[in-house]
């Protein structure tokens, strides 16, 4: 379709209507040049502060792809201060990468590289999903100068070999931006606007690590329409793995710089968007902050990003030269409004999907023995018939698979089979291949009636440096974490399986998404009592405690 019959405003007039919420701002970037832009809503609703395009927005994760832009910068054209070590740029960040994760092994075969953190191949937990390990509440403070390097202290481990999985981990950017710091001689804020703000005209641009200081008057906004809207509380600070500000006049200057990138092999794009490998050679669908994906069929790579309050997404399809950018300041994914536009500017009629009635066999509760973590499947939505929903990965929401056969589904990035009472679920974009053994259903008859003695107690992990208190009988368990950021809520459990495996709900965190539900499971029985735990979700998992009490 010819850019002059694109109707952009008509299309750019539904987002709205598909993204119901306080407000929000949308561009679309077009063969280097703007196609079209809106902004509605507002940006204060107590103050009747109306949203804007030089509205400022915390980015949140896709500062990632910007941070890997001023790495790659540093790495051709180092600092003087770089300069005067005579060493290899690299060697001076893999050297500083040791110093940061002292506990573990760096480099090597089988250690943690600085690829791996910009690949999210690290292996290393994510530290937003263990602070509530670590007792903290969800509306706590986290300070880059005092808790992030109490934080890093208890990194002993890694859930998987470096090299060989991907799993998201905020770690991986926050370490990247302190051994940027370090071995530059230069602040962040510093990199970022030198290296890349300044050259692309991200005119208001800014690192603003500190989310209870946001540049105003951007608000945002927690609830719903059923509930009502109200101001989201954020007391974290975060640097690398976020932590930008920027008006959507900036994100278009941003798109179009890298649009112009596309055409020189020598850029800093064209490096960063290169596809990268694990370590066994497998194409890995994620690098550079960069994630591959399916955008209404036509492959593209982007990022989004999510604090409380806010939701938002970036792609570029670059053969169609085509990019889109959607920030919300209210906590509704952009993905319904994203696809839409790139379908009508793309003029993509798809084909309506063949529905197949989902068998109940499906439904129900398997766990992955490997990692510990349990695979929840029911029906998809009535908007998305023939499809079931997956809880596996982070967050509260599950994934979409469509049914291809009575035993078979699959999705962009995940192929799931059903062999009897197994679940073989493989997971492209992570590396893994699971083996989920179907969980005995918990008899609603038998609500009440088994005696909760032998799992309530005192457990403490050495791995994280907390503890985790279990109150309740009856089958009415509650846990609670204490470390070194405090005395953690509460927590809702609920039983998966007879086997005395269990979910304990977390739909608020430090940090958005947050880790959803962690698989409980409890091991050794010995005199009446189960003597360990083993806690974990997809962000941090297989973390052992030991009965104490």
């Amino acid at each position: 379709m010819a850019v002059q019959n694109i109707d952009i405003d008509n299309i750019l007039a539904a987002v709205p209507h598909l993204s119901y919420g306080p407000g929000g701002v949308v561009a679309v970037v077009k063969d280097g040049a703007l196609l079209g832009q809106r902004a509605w809503g507002y940006a204060d609703l107590d103050r009747r502060i109306p949203m804007t395009s030089k509205t400022q927005f915390p980015i949140c994760s896709i500062s990632k792809q910007m941070v890997c832009l001023a790495m790659e910068s540093l790495l051709r054209d180092p600092t003087p201060v770089m300069v005067e070590r005579n060493r290899d740029a690299a060697k001076q960040f893999e050297d500083e990468l040791q110093k940061l994760l002292p506990n573990l092994k760096c480099g090597g075969e089988d250690g943690v590289k600085v690829p791996d953190l910009y690949n999210m191949q690290s292996g290393i937990r994510d530290y937003w999903a263990l602070t509530t390990l670590w007792g903290a509440r969800p509306d706590d403070k986290f300070s880059l100068l005092h808790d992030a390097p109490q934080a890093l202290e208890r990194i002993r481990s890694y859930h998987f070999a470096p090299g060989t999985e991907y799993s998201y981990s905020n770690v991986n950017f926050h370490v990247l931006g302190r051994i940027m710091e370090n071995v530059s001689g230069l602040s962040l804020a510093q990199l970022l606007a030198q290296r890349l703000f300044i050259p692309a005209g991200m005119k208001t641009a800014s690192l603003c690590a500190n989310t209870n200081g946001l540049p105003l008057p951007i608000v945002g906004y927690e609830g719903n329409d059923k509930v009502g809207y109200f101001a989201a509380t954020n007391r974290i600070e975060w640097g690398g793995d976020a932590g930008i500000a920027a008006s959507l006049e900036d994100m278009i200057a941003y798109e179009i710089y890298l649009d112009q990138s596309l055409s020189d092999a020598t850029s800093l794009y064209a490096q960063t968007s290169k596809e990268q490998k694990f370590r066994d050679g497998t194409p890995a669908g994620y690098g550079y902050g960069l994630k591959r994906l399916k955008v209404a069929g036509k492959s593209a790579i982007g990022h989004g990003g999510a604090l409380r309050g806010f939701r938002h997404a970036r792609v570029q399809i670059p053969s169609e030269r085509l990019s889109v950018v959607v920030m919300h300041n209210f906590e509704t994914s952009p993905a319904v409004p994203l696809e839409l536009i790139v379908k009508r500017v793309c003029d993509i009629q798809e084909p309506e999907p063949k529905t197949l009635d989902v068998p109940s066999a499906w439904k129900g509760h398997y766990l992955d023995e490997e990692t510990q973590l349990y695979v929840g499947i029911e029906e998809g939505s009535r908007e998305k018939p023939g499809t079931i929903s997956v809880s596996y990965g982070p967050g509260t929401g599950g994934e979409v698979a469509r049914l291809v056969s009575a035993t078979e589904a699959q999705s962009d990035g995940m192929k799931l089979s059903l062999e009897g009472d197994i679940l073989h679920v493989e997971r492209m974009d992570d590396n893994r291949t699971l083996r989920a053994a179907r969980l005995q259903p918990v008899d609603k008859n038998d609500f009440g009636r088994s005696s909760s003695a032998s799992l309530v107690g005192v457990y403490r992990s050495k791995e994280s440096d907390s503890v985790f208190t279990l109150s309740g009988e009856r089958g009415a368990l509650y846990g609670s974490f204490d470390g070194f950021l405090g005395r953690g809520p509460v927590w809702i459990m609920r039983q998966i399986g007879r086997e005395q495996i269990w979910a304990l709900g977390n739909p608020r965190g430090l940090d958005a998404t947050p880790p959803g539900d962690w698989t409980v499971v409890f091991k050794d029985q010995r005199d009446g009592k189960y003597n360990k735990v083993i806690v974990g979700c997809w962000l941090a998992r297989k973390v052992e405690y030991v009965r104490e009490q």
